[in-house]
């Protein structure tokens, strides 16, 4: 009698590998939320501080100051003078001064009408020119009070004829018309560091 062979139970049959578990998947990273990314920095945030002096002021006040040291330059003895990373001598001291405010002058008209304001394109500090050099004589001294007495008044008189939203709400993109007088009180930082060079001075180093 021939035996008859008895197929395997559905149970014997081998086991299948359970699939993976969607929880065992490596995650996916978060991506970066968007507080994380760089923050662009703001052209206004080293604005000026300003306070109640009037801004016209600030400005004639600053040009009083620089001329009343220029007085004292026709004793320069021709020798460059390092303050901070920088040298100065009478000539640049009145050329930055100038350039400092004819420049913020520019910047002020323009956006007063409109327009886009002119590129920076000054060596300024940065560089000493042959005409920096050259003795500051009596006519130089003229010449620096005509030049700088009048830009004195033609600031001035812009800042008095301006309302308040034009100095404090100033159109156009760059500080307040206010905080542009305010920064250029600094530009006696270059006829000090030139300083007092009379007779009660010792050169290079401003009086206090």
């Amino acid at each position: 009698m021939t035996e008859t062979k008895r197929a395997p139970d559905v149970f014997d049959a081998p086991a299948v590998p359970d699939a993976p578990a969607v929880f065992d998947v490596p995650a996916v990273p978060d991506a970066p939320a968007v507080f994380d990314a760089p923050a662009v920095p703001d052209i206004l945030d080293d604005a000026p501080a300003t306070d109640g002096r009037d801004p016209a002021q600030i400005l004639t006040a600053m040009v009083d100051h620089v001329l009343a040291l220029a007085a004292t330059w026709t004793a320069w003895d021709g020798r460059p003078i390092p303050a901070d990373d920088r040298i100065y001598t009478p000539h640049k001291a009145i050329r930055r001064v100038a350039d400092h405010m004819v420049d913020h002058l520019a910047e002020m008209e323009a956006r007063l009408v409109g327009e886009e304001t002119q590129p920076d394109h000054w060596h300024a500090s940065a560089t000493t020119t042959e005409a920096d050099l050259a003795p500051f004589t009596e006519a130089d001294l003229d010449e620096a009070r005509s030049r700088l007495t009048r830009l004195a008044r033609i600031w001035a008189n812009r800042l008095d004829v301006l309302t308040p939203d034009q100095l404090d709400k100033s159109p156009g993109t760059g500080w307040t018309f206010r905080q542009l007088a305010f920064h250029l009180e600094g530009s006696a930082y270059y006829a000090d560091s030139v300083g007092d060079l009379g007779v009660d001075g010792p050169t290079g180093t401003p009086k206090p």
